[in-house]
């Protein structure tokens, strides 16, 4: 089977690769994560502060979570500087001021520092937004014009972040279907999603034959990282 295809989009040739762990041509925009051990649609990067991969499905809300607590140490930063200032004027001095709220002091060095990471992070996933790109295919295509051909442009790309129903999830790995059980086996019945033709399949897994493949990926991912 060949390792990558070609697919034509906006008129431009896109390579397609081969997962060998999801064992399918994975979709436009869809890479494996090594942590999840799953293809991700749209993967952006896996973030280790929320503990899971940002992609399609919550991407938006990732940045709805990093725009907010920019805000957030905007408005503490601002607040707290406006309470000293108020104690500034009642004591005269500012050094009298800090002495008096030491707390205000540290909320403002505490959201100076973290303002930078979170504020940073916010303009960046806005650059990323409007020119339609993945933090992925933006660190690993950067010397390349192939990041560019998902780009509608900027009204276009934020509708489409934002405002874009999202279609249900996908579990690459098999389709749990919750039928009867056989009768005499015990087992359920499982459906693998077909994701390119879209259209799902039965098929049963016994624990052993799944638990092998864990161990094979295993062994696989040693060998490598040897």
């Amino acid at each position: 089977m060949p390792r990558s295809k070609d697919e034509l989009f906006n008129g431009r040739t896109v390579k397609v690769k081969y997962c060998d762990t999801c064992k399918f041509y994975r979709p436009l925009r869809c890479s494996h994560c090594s942590v999840c051990d799953n293809c991700v649609e749209r993967f952006d990067h896996h973030c280790p502060w929320v503990g899971q991969c940002i992609g399609l499905r919550n991407y938006r809300y990732f940045f709805l979570f990093i725009s907010s607590s920019a805000l957030l140490c905007c408005f503490v930063f601002a607040m707290s500087a406006l309470y000293i200032k108020f104690l500034t004027d009642d004591y005269g001095s500012i050094w009298k001021a800090m002495k008096a709220s030491p707390v205000s002091v540290i909320l403002m060095a505490y959201c100076f520092i973290f303002l930078w990471f979170v504020g940073g992070l916010t303009f960046f996933h806005l650059y990323l937004i409007g020119t339609n790109q993945t933090t992925y295919e933006n660190f690993r295509n950067r010397r390349e014009d192939s990041n560019r051909v998902y780009d509608r442009g900027l009204l276009n790309n934020f509708l489409e972040v934002f405002f874009t129903k999202v279609k249900p999830s996908i579990n690459f790995h098999a389709y749990v279907q919750e039928n009867e059980l056989r009768p005499g086996t015990g087992l359920t019945p499982v459906g693998e999603a077909d994701c390119l033709a879209g259209d799902r399949r039965a098929k049963v897994e016994d624990d052993r034959e799944i638990g092998g493949d864990l161990l094979k990926i295993s062994q696989r991912r040693d060998v490598e990282e040897a």
